[in-house]
């Protein structure tokens, strides 16, 4: 299956910089997975297609501000850091810019009492680091970390809570679960009363993400391994969602890797704390879900092959295609789409 075969002509200017200044204000488009049939609404307007036989799944991670800025101790050479992992307590995996300037045994300071040491250099800027510092890292890291906005946008965020869900909870992600960041509180509350499940898993975003798909035959992409977890409250909660043929709709391509993860794996859903590299591509038999709610995704990445495979390659590019005629905003900060 070809690279080119997830591609599609996206205006520039379509590309959201900036969050709407009301989360739910966004548009929703409504795709028909088998007909391909679509319809223009407001994300507020997902209550009419969610109801007492559904169950809704979110991801709960929170994300770290972690783009830090420092200087090479010997050179005092600028050095950008994106954490992405925890290994360990206080080392992590990082992506460093420009990797040419460090080497195993840097010595990189961003703050008074804060600085990392290089214990590892792998290939593609990826490297292990082990932080030192007075205080608590997270603490220290909110004084001067940036939120890891996407490298599409190129405004500066002048609230980091809106790169976070209203539910983030979880600390851990290296980038947000975007498809959740048109629900509000309020929403939430309006569809729990209206009898739908809402229901937590965490994974927490790390590498995957910032790598884009560089091999024209996509069999031969690797995925990244990605933490994830959902309790056994959850698990219980969505076997029995599926005994009683209740829909599942999980929220983002996170969510969903994860319920796919854990059923594929255990034929149920299972309460387990565990790592995935799951890549999902047209020809995969869905397992766990039945409907998704999700954003609009760049070209050739593995998100769109997941909707892809979800609906069908030309049913997405077609309301992809619907969605620029008609002037969606895209990516992270733009519109939502909902197929079922």
């Amino acid at each position: 299956m070809k690279l080119d075969y997830f591609d599609y002509n996206l205006p520039e200017e379509l590309i959201a910089q900036t969050p709407l200044e009301k989360r739910s204000d966004s548009r929703l488009m409504i795709v028909n997975r088998k007909s391909g049939a679509v319809t223009h609404e407001k994300f507020f307007n997902i209550v009419k297609y969610l109801g007492k036989n559904d169950v809704l799944v979110l991801n709960d991670t929170k994300v770290v501000p972690s783009r830090i800025y420092g200087t090479k101790q010997e050179t005092n050479a600028s050095i950008e850091i994106l954490l992405l992992k925890e290994l360990v307590k206080d080392t992590y995996e990082c992506l460093v810019r420009p990797a040419r300037r460090i080497s195993v045994g840097t010595i990189i300071n961003f703050k008074e009492d804060f600085s990392c040491v290089v214990t590892e250099k792998k290939e593609e800027g990826i490297c292990v680091v082990k932080f030192n510092y007075k205080g608590i890292f997270l603490e220290r890291l909110e004084e001067i970390g940036e939120m890891p906005l996407p490298p599409y946008i190129h405004e500066k965020l002048s609230d980091n809570t809106r790169y976070q869900t209203v539910y983030a909870k979880h600390v851990g992600s290296a980038a947000a679960p975007t498809a959740g960041f048109h629900f509000t509180k309020e929403l939430l509350d309006t569809l729990a009363k209206s009898g739908v499940e809402i229901l937590y898993v965490t994974l927490h975003v790390g590498l995957g993400t910032f790598r884009p798909v560089s091999v024209e035959n996509i069999e031969d992409h690797h995925m990244h391994s990605e933490a994830y977890e959902m309790s056994e409250s959850v698990a219980k909660k969505l076997n029995q969602a599926k005994a009683m043929h209740k829909r599942i709709i999980s929220v983002g391509t996170t969510s969903t890797r994860t319920l796919e993860s854990i059923y594929s794996k255990y034929g149920c859903f299972k309460a387990c704390k565990e790592e995935t590299n799951i890549f999902i591509y047209p020809g995969y038999e869905f397992k766990a879900i039945d409907g998704l709610i999700t954003n609009f995704h760049l070209p050739k990445s593995t998100l769109i092959m997941l909707v892809s495979a979800f609906a069908s390659r030309d049913i997405i590019i077609n309301a992809y295609n619907i969605a620029v005629k008609e002037k969606y905003r895209f990516f992270s900060f733009g519109d939502a789409m909902f197929i079922y």
